[in-house]
């Protein structure tokens, strides 16, 4: 028996979780962007009457204003984007406990298991989990059904806003092989020019190639490109629960104003990695490797990164190692427009502890009081918001923006 999938994909979801408190903008262009007086002057996202003005998400303000002078700006809130992504979840695991979230505004459901007891065909489903997300919280979505993940996201992408699409072992080569090939999942830019120079330009030409020849020109991607053009991809819908740990956790931040000398980039790097230490005890993970990314006013970027010698979870090891990596290799007199703090290499806290046993056993004691420490500082900020205590030299009014984590 084939499975059902669906795909729900909410519609401008950015966009319309500001409107909600905007309805008089409702008809308007509105687009979401970042302060452009901290210097994130681009477009996050679009309502459907920008759309139609071809104002594109991640250009520049002045370039969509170009386009659509009337256009209405907002400022982002994601606090409030990742609330309304919780509603809508928990309204998705009431069909079924396998929800696998693809990013804050799409999520797969597997009702393969579960679909008898809602008495509906996979569309009638999908289109009362696309009434019900309205009815509760006033945003639309687009669902796409279908026997594998893959064609259940072509068919939330298919027709927009706010509908249904079945893609059927009967219907996908009518509906997705004359498709751009750019419309399949992780067929990028890199990826496109290169098939483009093979003369592959829809998913139908794809599915046609040699998946040898793929493998090829493309390497691994090509054939796992070639498994989805075909309808076969078996792909398992994976709920957070059984999710696999990630490899990585960093935070980065476009500044206010350039960072210029040894105290403002200690400062910054602080600021990143207390967040980043923070994430990690919250994942009860240690890193074992920081990775330290650069980049100046014109966008020239550098990444180094260097192994602790010890794994840890604490601000202070995780900014004095970014610290020794930003001295080594920038000249601090050079102004910095961005950086990032990334711990790597993560590892369960009792791998963790069995490493500090063999390798230090006479600091593990210290870190222990450390790491009690900051996670009381976790506590403190749990109860009464992030910013009630900082660590000692902290201060981060003067060159705080609002990064996206990654």
């Amino acid at each position: 028996m084939d499975r059902v999938i669906l795909h729900c994909d909410m519609n401008s979801f950015f966009a319309s979780v500001e409107l909600l408190e905007h309805p008089e903008l409702q008809d308007k262009p509105v687009a979401v962007c970042g302060d452009p007086n901290a210097r994130h002057g681009i477009i996050l996202a679009k309502n459907e009457a920008a759309k139609r003005y071809r104002v594109q998400t991640a250009e520049t303000i002045w370039q969509a204003r170009k386009k659509c002078p009337d256009l209405v700006l907002l400022p982002a809130h994601h606090s409030k984007y990742r609330a309304a992504s919780r509603r809508i979840n928990a309204i998705y695991d009431c069909y079924t406990d396998l929800v696998e979230p693809f990013s804050i505004d799409e999520s797969w459901l597997d009702v393969t298991g579960s679909l008898h007891l809602f008495h509906k065909t996979p569309e009638e489903l999908g289109d009362e989990i696309r009434l019900r997300v309205q009815r509760e919280t006033g945003l639309t979505c687009s669902v796409g059904v279908s026997f594998n993940k893959v064609f259940a996201k072509l068919g939330s992408d298919y027709r927009k806003p706010n509908a249904t699409t079945v893609i059927s072992r009967e219907n996908f080569r009518q509906i997705v092989w004359p498709l751009p090939v750019t419309d399949l999942l992780f067929v990028g830019s890199a990826a496109a020019a290169v098939l483009r120079r093979y003369g592959i330009e829809t998913i139908g030409q794809l599915a046609a190639a040699d998946p040898e020849a793929l493998v090829t020109c493309l390497g691994k991607l090509g054939g796992q490109l070639s498994t989805y053009a075909r309808g076969k991809d078996a792909s398992p819908v994976v709920p957070v629960r059984d999710a696999p740990p990630p490899k990585s956790v960093g935070n980065g931040l476009t500044f206010p104003r350039n960072l210029v000398g040894l105290e403002e980039v200690r400062t910054g790097l602080e600021l990143l990695s207390d967040s980043v230490a923070t994430r990690l005890r919250q994942l009860d993970r240690k890193c074992t490797t920081v990775q330290v990314t650069i980049r100046d006013p014109n966008f020239r970027t550098i990444q180094r990164q260097k192994p602790l010698s010890a794994p840890t979870c604490l601000s202070r090891d995780l900014t004095a190692a970014a610290l020794e990596l930003v001295q080594r290799s920038w000249n601090l007199s050079a102004p910095i427009r961005m950086l990032t703090v990334t711990g790597l290499g993560l590892v369960s806290e009792e791998d963790a502890a069995e490493q500090l046993d063999l390798f230090a056993p006479d600091s593990t004691e210290k870190r222990d009081k450390l790491e009690a420490l900051e996670r009381t500082m976790d506590s403190i900020r749990t109860r009464y918001g992030k910013d009630a205590i900082q660590l000692g030299s902290l201060s981060s009014s003067q060159i705080k923006g609002e990064g996206k984590p990654e």
